[in-house]
């Protein structure tokens, strides 16, 4: 890359933290010290730990959706590849051992994205459409793959993933939190990282510095389907069963994590530890209205304006 690519891909100091990031910050913080004095039961163990072991699931899917967005892109389809890896995860565990078939769902969520890359890269397509076609076709394929739920047939798989703690912390927010840093080294400190950073920010500019745009943003849709795949895994694992209507409506959280966390749709914003401030502000958010038994239906509701106030919060940057 060049020097201009390079002063691109990394946002001044000054430029990392804006207005709308301080008043989100802000909002957090406040939203935990009131769940505090409103439940008794929010600041216990088994409800941090709860939440913990929530979060995870839009964990994974926001970090995947971040590394689209920041292309400039949007997966819609990251619902269905989780409910896909979840079935596969459980399902193939009667012909062959838990870990192969694992390795078998986070493959399939791999292909998922290396195809909707594909398609948004060398075909030039709208990255909308690609994966709302993906999302409607592979919600198909699994309800003739498996139209009932399945069940783990090996105890070690939710032993291990689903049920297991190393001191009062769970094992799959643990992997989770090893995941966070991770994606915030590859965007900041690898060259594919910054890269995906430019294309979002000036895909013409990128390509004309000589950079092979196709193939950081066939990468970053191939991360997201694995996320999602992971996801999926380690929802089945947690809840020991997989349902092929799992996963409705997922991608609505984790693009409000993006955007809460910075990110912006139209591409070249967003980091992991702003994603990371979102996934904390939803599962917030949703378990405080769960202890105060708010239906679902409200919680979706509040979803969608959280995302309407971050993208009109942020939108002359865009």
């Amino acid at each position: 890359m060049t020097d201009t690519a390079h002063a691109a891909a990394r946002p001044a100091p000054w430029q990392r933290l804006s207005r709308a990031d301080l008043i989100f910050a802000v909002a957090i913080v406040a939203l935990v010290i009131f769940a505090s004095f409103a439940s008794e039961a929010f600041l216990t163990q088994r409800n941090l730990v709860n939440i913990s072991r929530q979060m995870v699931t839009n964990g994974f899917l926001a970090l995947g959706m971040l590394m689209v967005v920041r292309t400039g892109g949007i997966d819609l389809s990251v619902g269905s590849v989780l409910a896909f890896a979840g079935l596969l995860a459980t399902g193939l565990q009667e012909q062959m051992h838990f870990s192969a078939a694992i390795a078998i769902a986070l493959a399939m969520g791999v292909a998922v994205g290396w195809i909707n890359g594909l398609l948004v890269a060398r075909f030039n397509l709208q990255a909308f459409i690609v994966t709302l076609a993906t999302m409607g076709s592979l919600r198909g394929l699994l309800y003739v793959y498996a139209p009932t739920p399945r069940y783990p047939a090996d105890e070690m798989f939710r032993a291990i993933l689903g049920g297991a703690f190393v001191g009062p912390i769970p094992v799959n927010f643990i992997l989770f939190a090893i995941a966070v840093p991770a994606v915030w080294f590859y965007l900041n400190h690898t060259v594919s990282g910054r890269a995906a950073f430019a294309i979002g920010v000036n895909k013409e500019a990128v390509r004309l510095a000589g950079v092979n745009v196709g193939r950081h943003i066939i990468f970053a849709y191939v991360a997201c389907g694995l996320f999602a795949a992971i996801a999926g895994v380690l929802l089945a694992s947690r809840l020991g069963i997989a349902q092929p209507s799992v996963g409705v409506g997922y991608e609505l959280d984790a693009i409000a994590a993006v955007v809460i966390g910075g990110g912006l749709l139209g591409g070249g914003g967003g980091t992991a530890i702003g994603v990371l401030g979102g996934v904390v502000a939803l599962a917030v958010v949703d378990n405080v209205l769960n202890l105060f038994n708010v239906d679902s239906y409200y919680q979706q509701l509040l979803k969608g304006l959280i995302i309407l106030v971050a993208v009109l919060a942020r939108r002359k940057k865009a």
